[in-house]
């Protein structure tokens, strides 16, 4: 299904979410982190703050809709965000990296993984990423389909 197509039919459900519609796919491992999201697994995510300046994109927003795509832009669901904060990398906890269901859930594996995505990401808008390095975190959950 497409993402319009997703939207519109929770849009009939949910009217107040209006027409601007943000359907993303996760950087790594867009299928399985869709999956993971679909089955109630992960219901985190983390992104580089920088970011978000260099492509002048705004910060997600707590009570905001957005799509999640697999890889091949397909829609997968619909999440509504519940909680966004942003802190330096070496601050996230284990309570965080949890609810970001990869791997084995530990901090240790959410900031191994982490580290070497936020290097290649931010090194590629050419800028140095540290343990001081700002994250975004938002918490979500899937709205549509319902289980």
């Amino acid at each position: 299904m497409k993402a319009l197509e997703m939207w519109q039919k929770y849009q009939q459900m949910n009217p107040s979410i209006g027409d601007e519609m943000d359907a993303w796919a996760f950087g790594a491992e867009p299928d399985l982190l869709a999956n993971l999201v679909l089955e109630g697994t992960k219901t985190a995510t983390a992104s580089a703050f920088d970011l978000y300046e260099v492509d002048n994109e705004p910060l997600p927003e707590a009570g905001t809709y957005d799509i999640i795509l697999d890889s091949q832009d397909e829609a997968v669901c619909v999440i509504e965000v519940t909680k966004v904060s942003v802190l330096p990398f070496k601050d996230v906890s284990k309570e965080h990296a949890f609810k970001e269901g990869e791997g084995d859930k530990s901090l240790a594996y959410w900031r191994k993984v982490h580290e070497a995505l936020f290097s290649e990401w931010l090194a590629e808008a050419n800028l140095a990423f540290n343990e001081n390095s700002k994250i975004v975190l938002e918490e979500f959950k899937v709205v549509y389909p319902k289980k």
